[in-house]
């Protein structure tokens, strides 16, 4: 089992959950990230959270995140102290 400290947050409009991941998550293939959120997305559908996962790390001084497009906005103007505030729940991954 994994845990995973998370921010359960509806914003504009929509129920996002918000992941931090370690840093070496930013250096994975395209295909390993993907594999990690179908994963992620699956936790959370099992433990009956509603919402898109949104996995964020840092890099450097700068926050990265894989989100929809029409999110962008939002997470640019949010960082990683401020993600750090918001969380909220523990996601329990089997």
């Amino acid at each position: 089992m994994t845990d995973f400290k998370i921010a359960h947050l509806h914003e504009q409009g929509q129920d996002m959950i918000i992941i931090p991941l370690e840093s070496s998550f930013g250096r994975k293939s395209t295909n390993e990230q993907e594999k990690v959120i179908v994963y992620l997305q699956s936790c959370a559908a099992s433990a009956n959270l509603r919402g898109t996962v949104i996995p964020v790390w840092q890099d450097g001084n700068s926050m990265r995140f894989i989100a929809p497009l029409n999110w962008h906005a939002f997470f640019r103007s949010i960082n990683w102290n401020w993600v750090m505030a918001q969380l909220n729940k523990t996601l329990t991954c089997h």
